[in-house]
């Protein structure tokens, strides 16, 4: 935790001179109590009751002590139950995750990694999955429910191509739906698409302006990405990291797949695969993330093991002075409300 406005602390100095304050005053009302016999005192005393004289102004100490610190803006990283997290698993299921390098295959290794980190991941951070082939599809949206996000991933069906990109942006159209990101848009421009009629396109909303961050900034979403090959259709890479890194979303790249571009598939045919170690690099550095090659089942269950660890930290550092401030407020009318309740008076 720290201030943003510790100055003002000094303040709290002015603190332990209100319980002295309140002994002196004390001592003047019993001992003018005593010297005009008031009964009703010495009854109250007996009965063992004097503490109700001294919880109202206790509270209203500590009331004060919360307002002063709330006056220095505490801010702390605190997991709120409101502050939501996302983070979305951008998954390759092109034909080429058949191949067994990785045992059972790609494909299965992946998915029993995926689930693993979804075991270990907090169970207040949202998370979405994103499938992509030749095409991009949303799997699940970003929901707290592990055991339909397992379901899905059972689910996935493999497809021919690889668009990199596409699976980007519509993580990012996950993340920001408010931005009214559409990857259909940014792949084929401004054309009418095959079966979508002109004023269908015209009725859809504009993108709304934005104003781009820090790379890695944003600290309330991720993404995850895992694929074992190059783009072959659909939007840039590069673009895509670059409107990532433009919202300061991360990206977590996860490589599968041999370098020399070469593997067999599972009815003996070669498939021709090459990975493209640089452009994921530069997507990982580009949006503050990193780069993880995982070149056996293991290694791939560690990479998402550390990685759902390290997810923890996607907790906001949040200014706790409105908190503080309510809280005080709150303890402030329970010492009135009481007071009123016991003495029919304040103070």
């Amino acid at each position: 935790m720290y201030f943003l406005w510790p100055q003002y602390l000094w303040l709290m100095l002015a603190l332990p001179l209100l319980p002295a304050l309140y002994a002196w005053l004390l001592l003047r009302r019993n001992r003018a109590a005593l010297r005009y016999s008031n009964v009703a005192l010495v009854r109250a005393a007996a009965s063992g009751r004097q503490w109700r004289r001294h919880l109202p102004p206790a509270l209203l100490l500590l009331a004060l002590c919360g307002l002063m610190l709330a006056v220095g803006r505490p801010v702390a990283r605190v997991p709120l139950p409101w502050a939501r997290t996302t983070i979305i698993l951008a998954m390759d299921v092109s034909l080429s995750m058949r191949v067994g390098d990785i045992q059972p295959t790609r494909m299965a290794a992946a998915q029993d990694a995926a689930k693993l980190f979804l075991r270990d991941l907090p169970r207040h951070i949202e998370v979405g999955l994103v499938t992509f082939a030749g095409s991009s599809h949303v799997a699940s949206r970003p929901t707290v429910d592990r055991a339909s996000l397992i379901t899905a991933i059972d689910g996935f069906q493999m497809q021919m191509g690889t668009a990199v990109g596409d699976a980007i942006v519509l993580s990012l159209a996950e993340l920001f739906p408010e931005q009214a990101i559409d990857v259909t848009d940014l792949s084929y421009g401004n054309r009418p698409l095959a079966g979508r009629s002109l004023d269908e396109k015209t009725k859809k909303p504009p993108p709304r302006e934005f104003q781009p961050v820090a790379p890695g900034s944003n600290n309330s979403s991720a993404i995850i990405l895992l694929s074992d090959g190059r783009r072959t259709t659909g939007v840039d890479t590069l673009a895509a990291a670059k409107m990532a890194a433009d919202r300061g979303v991360r990206i977590y790249v996860v490589a599968l797949g041999t370098v020399d571009g070469v593997a067999s598939a599972p009815e003996g045919m070669a498939i021709y695969l090459q990975l493209d170690e640089t452009t994921l690099r530069e997507v990982a550095r580009m949006t503050g993330g990193e780069y993880q090659h995982a070149g056996t089942a293991d290694r791939l269950r560690s990479v998402y093991e550390n990685l759902g660890s390290r997810m923890e930290v996607l907790t906001r550092e949040t200014e706790l002075s409105g908190l503080l401030a309510l809280a005080s407020s709150l303890v402030a009318l329970a010492a009135a409300g009481l007071s009123i309740y016991w003495f029919g008076r304040l103070g």
